[in-house]
């Protein structure tokens, strides 16, 4: 007589095998592994959704989705893989209209954003670092501590915040200090000043780590040993900056940011010239969260390597000079920095506003996809790629554990995702011989 196994996914009890095998809860790996994409894509679609509901964006048809969908993973709903593949396909579609919230949000609130050269470094006088993603955080702290000597700081991805106008009207936005999420606690130490955490991709400090008495974070984001604001009111972060006072300076350097779509669609009528004329050969897109495990160097290498046409990406590749390119002779940067995770959107815009000026489609462009696949956003946005029909994407550093090798076969068949190699500089000589 067999014992009894307790199954803790579907509660239940089961003679003699395991439910992760096709047993009582009907579930089998793949379909799993189907309901575990689906969940991580709804996790990075709600951040999004979260920010955009801070900016007045709301939208019922995604509501209603995330029930449908979270209704879906629950245990005895759905035994049939086509239609869980249906569903984290509509995942990403639904995301892809949230970074539309998200974008038009940023917008009507922020201004129209343009290219502007940015500080990176600290000046002289006390201040605050705000790292996260939340520009309505960003705004409202700019908005309480004007006129009290206090300098703010971007760190991470609160970069983009100063293409928006309606932020860097306030003359205290100095400038921005520090780079990937992963560094921070380095960074955070070597500031000095009072730090404000508006989102996700916070670490938790080391022993040996001091900051905790001047670190803040916003509503669910929260650290042990900091201290967590649950409104709006930054008024104990500006005091404490003013309590720690004057933050060692250092140097100064300049970078430019801002390519929001909205500008580079601006362009698109240089763009198609160039590439007409054989002055543009590739579009690289090099995107996703970044981690400080071996062989994340890939995506820097392979920046390193790209020829010399446009392209975009963050913090491991931005620190190298990639130089400019002329667009019928007016000068642009080759690395173009479009903003945050969730302005994929905007590159997303580009490519079809491009694939419509060239009469063809997105697969056809010129353009390789590089994601760098780390968290749930990354998920969301990969799923909105492969909803809008975008294939030959190049994902890594290494494909996701939860994609069991069947899910794998089905994703590859049908969009031609591919694993990224072992050297990003032979993989740009493939691309372009190809």
């Amino acid at each position: 007589m067999s014992g009894l196994m307790y199954c803790d996914q579907c509660e239940q009890t089961s003679h003699g095998r395991a439910c992760t095998e096709q047993g009582v809860c009907g579930k089998d790996p793949d379909m799993e592994s189907l309901q575990k994409i689906l969940l991580y894509g709804l996790k990075g679609m709600a951040a999004y959704k979260h920010h955009a509901r801070r900016l007045g964006q709301v939208d019922a048809e995604v509501d209603a989705f995330v029930e449908d969908a979270l209704f879906a993973t629950m245990t005895n709903v759905n035994f049939d893989i086509s239609s869980l593949l249906e569903l984290v396909m509509e995942c990403g579609r639904m995301n892809l209209r949230v970074m539309q919230l998200l974008d038009r949000g940023h917008v009507e609130v922020m201004g129209q954003p343009s290219p502007v050269e940015v500080k990176e470094g600290i000046q002289q006088g006390p201040g605050i670092l705000v790292t996260g993603h939340d520009m309505v955080d960003l705004k409202d702290l700019l908005e309480q501590s004007k006129g009290k000597g206090v300098n703010v700081y971007t760190h991470g991805e609160m970069l983009p915040a100063h293409m928006y106008p309606e932020l860097r009207k306030y003359p205290h936005l100095k400038g921005h200090y520090g780079g990937a999420w992963q560094k921070q606690r380095d960074e955070f130490e070597r500031f000095g000043g009072a730090i404000l955490g508006t989102t996700n991709c916070v670490l938790i400090p080391f022993e040996k780590n001091t900051y905790l008495d001047r670190f803040y974070t916003t509503r669910v984001t929260a650290v042990p040993g900091a201290k967590r604001l649950t409104t709006n009111d930054f008024s104990e972060v500006i005091r404490r900056a003013l309590e720690i006072g004057n933050l060692k300076p250092t140097l100064i350097k300049t970078s430019t940011i801002g390519f929001h779509h909205s500008v580079l669609l601006g362009l698109a009528d240089k763009v198609v010239a160039a590439v007409k004329a054989g002055d543009i050969k590739r579009f690289f897109v090099i995107g996703g969260c970044d981690g400080a495990e071996p062989g994340r160097n890939y995506f820097a290498d392979f920046a390193a390597g790209a020829p010399n046409d446009l392209g975009c990406g963050k913090y491991r590749i931005r620190k190298h000079d990639y130089g400019t390119i002329k667009l019928q002779g007016m000068e642009v940067p080759r690395l173009l920095d479009m903003g945050q995770c969730n302005d994929s959107y905007g590159a997303i815009q580009v490519a079809l506003a491009l694939a419509k000026a060239f009469d063809c489609g997105v697969n056809d462009l010129p353009l390789t996809l590089v994601i760098s696949w780390f968290e749930q956003k990354a998920v969301a946005v990969l799923l909105t790629l492969l909803s809008l029909g975008v294939k030959g994407i190049r994902l890594g550093p290494a494909l996701p554990a939860f994609v069991t090798p069947n899910v794998l076969t089905i994703l590859q068949e049908k969009f031609d995702l591919q694993p990224i190699g072992a050297d990003g500089a032979a993989d740009v000589a493939k691309v372009m011989a190809a």
